[in-house]
């Protein structure tokens, strides 16, 4: 490890930014710069709910930009002095990591194989696909997402987040698997959680069923059918599910089907009796106002089905295709032709029959209209009746419901209009929260079932298993009282085959890296957290979800503030996003422009506003950095490092108090998560630093006595001042510049050694101490006296260093004060010879330059 004499060697001859991420990201691991002290009380603990990114495949530009806001906080209240809890999490379990397998390994599980010990890891895809066993699949699995998380954690350390790599967890790692397992058999033991036969939403590429906070709808082309039904005629988008047929409904108030309501009509082709029925929900205005109802075609069909109690003919399959056998009263010579068709192919024989027997009235009507997909699904769903998982999240329980709205006016919303959001997604739930997946990796659903003598399962009393003894797999290990070879058996049981959805896990983010029931004094001292930093895609699934396991378990929010990102727009604004293949990774552009570069493009966006992907801002950033790089240099070669000299100077007490009025505007701004306004502040004032008050001073720094030495601490303070502000911003530059040699000591004087990131945040008493009676306007004036005269040089081609024999600065008394008490700075920055006041000449300061 370097010593600190080395890290404090002074200003290079020429300085670069070449470099600094490798240099300094090595050293804030060795040192600890970082680490959560766990000495800190719950007050000085600043802690934060990050994100865990699903591991599958590569960081996209839009992860950079709202991790990179998440760092700017942290590295604010470090600075501030509290104990920053800030872990970094990985989604490596579900339905992406499967996929990713299945695609780099050319592999597919078949849960009925045995585990083969000498399987060698795929170097080429199969092709086709290889079956493997579940065991031997959640391996590979395991090995990809460990190869995913190792290329994360890489860009995350080159961007500079200041995450304490000691606290990182993963969703499928042991802790996650029983903290998971835990929370679910307190809902069940409490009545929150349970499982029941019902229709669910099915995604057949997968296999799985969904949640409803999963879904989203897509355009996609279709077909009105018009269909007699004896004398009546219905239209549908799905023909294909006459034999499914139920009901008929209509609107109450339609007139045109009063009489028909509480009689019978027959479904053509397979000729089954179903009922009509009145129901608000039916659109007089949509078709020909009745509407067939089926088991199941969409939403609408499950409520209608389970508010009139209709029967259940089920005909789609979980393989997405219809089911070889004819659902009760339905004509089995007709339905033959349809058994075992894909949804599409069985559409497309519907129709054919339709038109055959005359039932088919006039041609299908092409439409473009919304369909329900699984949010990573590649077909649309379908609804089939399964036993699943569900929690209770107020979708059926209207005082849940409030209580849930009521914990989301408690959050503090980063910005407030997020919260619509939340509340728009909580009061149109339709349903509970369904958890349960059929898919292998997973935390798996802790609980097995009794087989009676017949070797039938008994669900209403599921078997547990002490919290001891979590986690558990039930697909491989016995409930107590019972051994592996009772396993399948009569009077034996059976583990429950289904694992848990990733946002049952990620819902519990705060408790897993907390230590929740592992580590109580840590889970003291961070829960509830401080702040959740997040996407406003998810707040109906993973801030929601989160909400929901808090307020079940805790009876409270698991932390303070949410603070929600914006999007990133492409050039045409458009949203870029991962799925649609219109995205840029990360690494190429922080090794082109330099972290702090792409850190500088990201802090000016603002939480909740969409930004551009835009590199020539990134440009912007590194030309800061540098510039940060050779005016500190300046500086130092001034021997301002030393703060030790009392500052006397006007000008430079005017300096300090404009700087001092930026640390407020500073802190206030990062005090309310509005990291771009304080960046814009800071920003402005150092360009403002450079080019007015260096040159202003440049002269007198270069001198001797007491007027060189006020300079100089103004100087030097300024330099540490400004290093402190841009630290969470530039983490880079800053801890370079720092470890030349600056820094107030807690006297306020000398050098203080460490990292920038563990100085304080400035702070006006600071400045206060150094300068108080500081006057802002005596800067302003000068410096709009020095830029005229830099106007008239421009004006006649002249150089910045060419004499002024004379200057008359014209203006009101009172400006032409304030610029006396800097005169002798402005006419060494000006090279001007002469310079006469004349008060209260002119409205407005004017200086007149004779050449």
């Amino acid at each position: 490890m370097d010593t600190e004499r080395d890290r404090r060697a002074g200003p290079p001859d020429r300085p670069s930014l070449d470099g600094l991420e490798e240099k300094w990201a090595r050293r804030w691991q060795e040192e600890g710069t970082y680490a959560f002290d766990r000495a800190k009380q719950r007050p000085d603990v600043f802690a934060i709910d990050t994100p865990p990114p699903t591991v599958s495949g590569s960081l996209h530009i839009g992860h950079v930009f709202s991790y990179t806001h998440t760092d700017l906080v942290a590295r604010f209240q470090r600075m501030r002095g509290k104990a920053v809890f800030y872990p970094m999490g990985w989604d490596d379990n579900g339905l992406p990591t499967e996929r990713r397998v299945q695609n780099v390994y050319g592999v597919r599980c078949d849960p009925s194989l045995p585990y083969d010990p000498d399987f060698a890891v795929p170097t080429v895809p199969h092709d086709p696909p290889m079956a493997i066993s579940r065991r031997n699949f959640i391996e590979l699995c395991e090995l990809l997402a460990k190869q995913d998380e190792e290329a994360f954690e890489a860009v995350w350390r080159r961007l500079g987040l200041s995450v304490d790599w000691s606290t990182t967890y993963t969703t499928i790692g042991r802790n996650a698997r029983a903290a998971s397992q835990l929370a679910f058999l307190r809902n069940l033991a409490r009545g929150e959680a349970y499982a029941t036969q019902a229709p669910s939403l099915w995604d057949v590429t997968f296999g799985t069923a969904v949640a409803q906070a999963e879904l989203e709808d897509r355009e996609c082309p279709g077909a009105y059918h018009r269909i007699r039904f004896g004398q009546q005629a219905v239209e549908t988008t799905r023909p294909e599910l006459l034999p499914a047929c139920v009901a008929l409904v209509c609107h109450p108030s339609d007139e045109r089907y009063a009489g028909l309501v509480g009689t019978t009509v027959r479904t053509p082709i397979f000729g089954v009796d179903v009922g009509v029925y009145a129901h608000p929900m039916a659109q007089p205005d949509l078709g020909t106002g009745l509407a067939m109802v089926c088991t199941w075609g969409d939403l609408a069909d499950v409520t209608w089905w389970r508010e009139l109690r209709l029967p259940t003919r089920a005909v789609v399959g979980r393989d997405g295709r219809l089911v070889p056998d004819p659902p009760s009263e339905v004509d089995p010579a007709a339905y033959a032709r349809l058994a075992g068709l894909t949804v599409p192919a069985a559409r497309r024989a519907m129709v054919q029959m339709l038109a055959d027997s005359g039932d088919l009235l006039g041609e299908p009507r092409p439409i473009t209209h919304p369909v329900k997909f699984y949010e990573r699904g590649e077909l649309p769903l379908e609804i089939v009746a399964s036993r699943q998982w569900y929690i209770r999240n107020g979708g059926r329980d209207a005082d849940l419901r409030e209580e849930l709205l009521r914990r989301g006016r408690e959050l503090r919303w980063v910005p407030e209009h997020m919260r619509h959001r939340y509340e728009h997604w909580v009061g149109g739930l339709t349903g509970d929260w369904l958890i349960s997946r059929q898919r292998y990796l997973g935390v798996p659903i802790p609980v097995w079932y009794r087989l009676d003598d017949a070797g039938e399962p008994d669900y209403r009393e599921p078997l547990t298993p002490p919290p001891w003894r979590l986690p558990v797999d039930p697909s491989a290990e016995a409930p107590e009282g019972y051994t592996e070879d009772d396993r399948g058996k009569p009077a034996g049981f059976i583990g429950d085959p289904d694992v848990m959805d990733t946002w049952a896990t990620s819902s519990l983010a705060p408790q897993i890296a907390g230590g929740w029931e592992r580590d109580d004094d840590l889970f003291r001292r961070v829960f509830p957290m401080d702040m959740r930093a997040q996407g406003q895609e998810i707040i109906r699934t993973w801030l929601f979800s989160s909400v929901v396991r808090a307020h079940l378990e805790h009876g409270r929010l698991p932390w303070r503030d949410a603070v929600i990102s914006g999007w990133i727009l492409d050039p045409d604004r458009k949203k870029m996003s991962k799925s649609k293949g219109a995205v840029v990774t990360p690494m190429g552009l922080l090794e082109r422009h330099g972290s702090d570069a792409v850190r500088y493009w990201a802090a000016s966006g603002r939480p909740g506003t969409d930004l551009t992907f835009d590199e020539k801002q990134m440009k912007v950033g590194r030309r800061l950095a540098n510039k940060i790089l050779n005016a500190s240099r300046f500086v130092l070669g001034l021997d301002a490092g030393s703060l030790s000299a009392p500052v006397t100077a006007p000008l430079d007490k005017a300096m300090l108090a404009r700087l001092s009025t930026v640390v407020a505007t500073a802190t206030s701004a990062f005090e309310a998560y509005d990291h771009t306004e304080s960046l814009a502040a800071i920003e402005a004032f150092f360009w403002a630093f450079c080019d007015d008050y260096l040159e202003l001073v440049k002269n007198r720094a270069y001198g001797s006595g007491e007027p060189a030495e006020s300079a100089r601490a103004a100087l030097g303070t300024a330099l540490s001042v400004q290093l402190r502000l841009f630290a969470p911003f530039l983490p880079y530059v800053t801890e370079e510049v720092w470890s030349w040699g600056v820094g107030p000591t807690d006297s306020g004087a000398g050098f203080r050694y460490g990292s920038v990131h563990r100085a304080p945040w400035p702070s006006r008493q600071e400045l206060a101490r150094i300068a108080e009676d500081g006057d802002e306007r005596v800067l302003d004036v000068v410096a709009r006296a020095l830029s005229q005269v830099r106007r008239a040089k421009s004006q006649r081609s002249l150089s910045m260093r060419a004499e002024v024999p004379l200057v008359e600065a014209r203006g009101p008394a009172a400006e032409l004060e304030l610029l006396r008490q800097a005169v002798d700075d402005l006419r060494a920055a000006g090279h001007i010879d002469k310079l006469d006041l004349l008060p209260d000449r002119t409205g407005e300061l004017v200086l007149t330059c004779a050449f």
